[in-house]
C-alpha cells in the first residue's frame, strides 16, 4: 500500500509540475501496463488518462479483450491501432538488407519501436505524457527494447520487481472489492503467463527462470549489493547467478537512457546504484 501511494503521489506531482494535461499508456493486456494504468487513474483521474492498444500479428485475442475490458472498467479513452501494415512496410523496405537472414530479435524490436513512434506521435499531437510500463526486473536484465517499449517520459513502476507488480495488482483489486467497486484489473491479466507477444508462442519463461527465482537473485545482487559469491552462498544456483549478474551488468547502457521514475525500493537504479556504462569490468569476471 505504501508503494502504491508513493507512486500515485509522485506521478501526479511530475505531470502537474511539468504542465502536462494528462498521460497516455500503451495498454497491451499484460500485467505491467495494467498496473500502470490503475496507478495513473488513481493519481490523475480517468479524464486525464488515455490508452492505446497496438496489436501486432502475434498479439493474442485475449490480450485485445483484456485491454478493452480494463479500459472500460476504469472509464478511460481507449484506441486501437493495428501495427501489422506498418510492420509489413518496414520489412518490405528492409528486405534487401535482410536478404538471406533468418528472422530474430530484429523483427521483434521493430514491432516495439513502431509502437514507440505511435506513442510519441500521439503525445506530440495531444500533449499527453507517455508513461513507460517496464518493471525493475526488466530494467535490471535489459529485457526491453531501447527506443521501443522503454520509451516514455516517466516510468511509474521502474523500481518495482515483477513479483511485486503481481502483488500490487492483486492488492489494488482487493481494495476495490472492499469499497464495493469493480476491481480495475481483469483477473485474467493477473493470472495469465507474461509474454511480450512479439513472436509466435512467446513467453517470458523462454528467456528467464521463474520471476520468483529471478527477483530473489536481483534482490541480493542489486538491492543488497552482494557479490556473486555471496549470492551463491545464500543458496542460489551458481549458473543462474552468473547469468543474471551478466545480464544486469551488460544492460547498464540501456538503463542510462531510461526515463525517470519514483524510488520505492531500498536501492534503485541511477541514484543509488551507479556502475560503469561499459561492462568489461563485470563483477563475476
Amino acid at each position: 500500500e505504501r508503494r502504491q501511494r508513493q507512486m500515485c503521489i509522485r506521478d501526479r506531482a511530475y505531470l502537474g509540475k511539468n504542465g502536462f494535461p494528462g498521460a497516455i499508456i500503451g495498454l497491451s493486456g499484460g500485467i505491467d501496463s495494467a498496473l500502470v494504468l490503475a496507478i495513473a487513474v488513481d493519481a490523475l483521474g480517468a479524464d486525464r488518462v488515455r490508452t492505446v492498444m497496438m496489436p501486432s500479428p502475434y498479439t493474442a485475442d485475449i490480450s485485445w479483450l483484456d485491454a478493452r475490458e480494463m479500459a472500460s472498467r476504469l472509464g478511460v479513452r481507449h484506441d486501437e491501432i493495428a501495427i501489422a501494415p506498418i510492420f509489413d512496410a518496414f520489412r518490405a523496405g528492409l528486405a534487401p538488407q535482410f536478404a538471406g537472414l533468418a528472422e530474430d530479435t530484429t523483427e521483434e524490436n521493430l514491432q516495439a519501436r513502431i509502437r514507440a513512434v505511435i506513442w510519441m506521435g500521439l503525445s506530440n499531437q495531444h500533449g499527453h505524457l507517455v508513461l513507460a510500463c517496464g518493471n525493475k526486473s526488466e530494467l535490471a536484465t535489459g529485457y526491453s527494447t531501447i527506443y521501443g517499449d522503454a520509451v516514455g517520459a516517466y516510468a511509474p513502476i521502474k523500481d518495482v520487481p515483477k513479483t511485486v507488480v503481481w502483488e500490487l495488482a492483486t492488492w489494488r483489486n482487493a481494495i476495490a472489492e472492499e469499497r464495493g467497486e469493480t476491481p480495475p484489473i481483469p483477473p485474467n491479466t493477473i493470472s495469465k503467463p507474461p509474454s511480450a507477444e512479439l513472436r509466435p508462442g512467446q513467453l517470458d519463461s523462454d528467456s528467464f527462470p521463474t520471476y520468483d527465482l529471478l527477483d530473489a537473485v536481483l534482490d541480493a545482487y542489486v538491492d543488497r549489493d552482494l557479490g556473486s559469491a555471496a549470492v551463491i552462498a545464500e543458496g542460489h544456483d551458481p549458473a543462474l547467478v552468473h547469468r543474471v549478474v551478466t545480464l544486469v551488468d551488460k544492460a547498464e547502457y540501456k538503463r542510462r537512457q531510461s526515463p525517470p521514475g519514483p524510488k520505492v525500493s531500498r536501492r534503485n537504479f541511477g541514484r543509488d546504484r551507479r556502475v560503469p556504462i561499459t561492462h568489461r569490468w563485470r563483477e563475476d569476471t
